[in-house]
């Protein structure tokens, strides 16, 4: 993984009237290592691709899906290393993606996907904290994904709609 990137699966407590589960805790240092100051909610319809952005003044991100299945992305310029991470309301877990890298993600499925993500700096609407560039920059061409260089998909311009190969 790239480093700074963490994933926490989260616990969720059912009984017959539905289920609970904590998304947020100020005492989970591994993945909350920087003060909250601000949440988001979105929701994206199936096949949408959200990226590539990145935050260059420290801006940190923590996603949790609640519903439907996306697929979380974070690249590094440098290393050229890719993570990939498919993470969906049924299996409850937290993204932390340091903002420096570049990071998007891709809705999979047939049904909306909601996301929720905490993040450490307040959005600032005069000056953003935010770098773009294209969903499908030919640029970013990872040398290994997840820590895999015999990947078929590294070398190659990234593509958001490969077909899973497994």
């Amino acid at each position: 993984m790239l480093e700074g990137l963490e994933i926490k699966s989260l616990r969720k407590f059912a009984d017959e009237r539905g289920f609970f589960a904590e998304i947020m805790r100020r005492d989970w240092k591994d993945v909350f290592q920087e003060e909250i100051v601000q949440a988001n909610f979105s929701i994206s319809y199936p096949g949408i691709v959200r990226a590539w952005h990145r935050h260059l003044r420290g801006q940190v991100d923590c996603f949790v899906v609640l519903k439907g299945a996306m697929k979380i992305c974070a690249y590094d310029d440098e290393t050229k290393e890719l993570d990939e991470i498919v993470s969906t309301g049924e299996n409850l877990q937290i993204i932390r993606i340091p903002g420096y890298y570049w990071h998007g993600f891709k809705v999979v499925g047939d049904e909306r996907a909601y996301l929720v993500y905490f993040v450490n700096r307040q959005y600032d609407y005069e000056n953003p904290d935010e770098e773009r560039r294209p969903w499908n920059d030919p640029t970013v061409v990872p040398k290994t994904i997840n820590g895999r260089e015999d990947d078929p998909k590294v070398g190659k311009p990234w593509n958001w709609f490969y077909l899973p190969y497994k």
